[in-house]
């Protein structure tokens, strides 16, 4: 082989084995860049991986912080809303609330006392179901009322005064959502104002009495006089005129005396009195007058009052006569005494009833619905309680009559 051949086959060797060293290069710096682009790769995987699940616990965190949160909120709700509620159950006075369409959604225990209601039985009724003229009639037009008193029959038969406010329902964003009756019991009040009234007008009757009955009396003591001089010279003819004449002579005499007697003032001699035992004898000696009458006494133990023992009869006398009188035909008469702020003492019957027209006249004097009656018996009975500190109510219904006298605890001594 010449020097030629040889020396290009070394350049040939050269060359290849050149060539093989650049692709050994070439791969080796392949492999190299595969190998980094994978671990770049794995550690940006890694990273996501473990934002991902950083991401997770914080959410799970505050997913714990938001349930407490939420807890806390349900709470402190719960809180308030049995705030409100021990609110709304504490107040004196009525509350009751209705929603758009008018039926109640909510009704307070003094409203329940006041309207003699149940919760469950009004809920979720309507208006009308519930309530009666006027109420239902300003809630049905929904008027709004600030402080009216209005005279209003419960659905138990029972007349009461109230003095109401009725205004609409707002929410936090000031939008109507129904309306809303807050009311109070007036009726204590109005008998009160009632009493006064009437003893202020008693007081100025009595002040006028002594002149009327002495100017009354001094013509009737000639007329008088004449009739016995008359009596003396007229014939048989004519003496059951003059009979007659010296009859009413003498009631009208009569009644100006018991009117004198009932308008001086009553002056007390107080003794100590069982009260059950006092009423008792009023009851025996009424006896024979009851007829088919059932009379029943209820009473307690009752403390010793101080009290005039005399007037006192006279006036539980009056009254329960009066009770017997409105029931002809039989009946029943029930005496209630129990003590509470004051000693009560209700009779009951079940007569005829007042009309309410006259309900306000029944306590004065020569006012009656009698043929033979002076209409001075209830006006007695009035003066002796109030005389004695106390108080006389009447409710009456076509299911009867009851009287209610409060005596006060100041009267005790033991």
């Amino acid at each position: 082989m010449s020097i030629e051949i040889v020396t290009i086959i070394s350049i040939i060797s050269l060359l290849i084995t050149l060539f093989l060293f650049y692709l050994l290069r070439l791969f080796i710096g392949i492999h190299k860049k595969n190998l980094a682009s994978r671990n770049k790769d794995t550690t940006q995987v890694g990273f996501v991986v473990d934002t991902f699940h950083d991401l997770v616990s914080k959410l799970k965190e505050k997913e714990r912080e938001l349930e407490i949160l939420k807890k806390n909120a349900e709470e402190r709700a719960s809180a308030i809303e049995i705030y409100d509620e021990n609110i709304l159950q504490s107040v004196p006075s009525g509350v009751v609330s209705f929603n758009q369409d008018l039926y109640i959604t909510k009704i307070n225990s003094a409203a329940e006392n006041i309207l003699d209601l149940k919760q469950y039985s009004v809920i979720r009724k309507k208006h009308s179901e519930i309530f009666n003229r006027p109420i239902s009639e300003f809630i049905e037009n929904r008027k709004t009322v600030e402080r009216a008193e209005v005279s209003y029959v419960t659905h138990a038969g029972k007349r009461i005064w109230l003095g109401l406010t009725i205004s609409p329902l707002k929410d936090s964003l000031n939008n109507i959502i129904g309306t809303i009756l807050v009311f109070t019991d007036l009726t204590e009040l109005k008998a009160f104002q009632s009493q006064m009234e009437l003893r202020e007008r008693l007081s100025t009757l009595g002040e006028m009495s002594a002149g009327i009955a002495h100017e009354l009396r001094n013509p009737m003591a000639v007329i008088s006089g004449y009739t016995k001089i008359l009596s003396k010279k007229v014939d048989s003819a004519l003496m059951p005129a003059v009979e007659a004449i010296s009859g009413e002579v003498a009631v009208m005499d009569r009644i100006i005396s018991d009117f004198l007697s009932f308008a001086k003032p009553t002056e007390l001699i107080p003794s100590n009195i069982d009260l059950k035992a006092l009423i008792g004898s009023c009851i025996n000696a009424l006896k024979d007058a009851a007829g088919k009458i059932h009379i029943s006494l209820n009473a307690v133990i009752l403390p010793v009052i101080k009290g005039d023992e005399v007037l006192l009869r006279q006036s539980f006398t009056n009254l329960l006569q009066n009770a017997i009188e409105s029931m002809p035909d039989g009946g029943d008469l029930n005496i209630d005494i129990y003590s509470d702020d004051y000693l009560n003492i209700t009779v009951s019957d079940t007569g005829h009833g007042i009309p309410e027209n006259i309900k306000d006249k029944i306590f004065l004097p020569f006012f009656t619905t009698k043929e033979r009656g002076t209409g001075l018996g209830l006006s007695i009975v009035h003066k002796i309680v109030v005389s004695h500190g106390g108080t006389i109510q009447i409710d009456s219904g076509e299911k009867g009559t009851t009287f209610t006298i409060k005596l006060p605890k100041g009267i005790i001594v033991g």
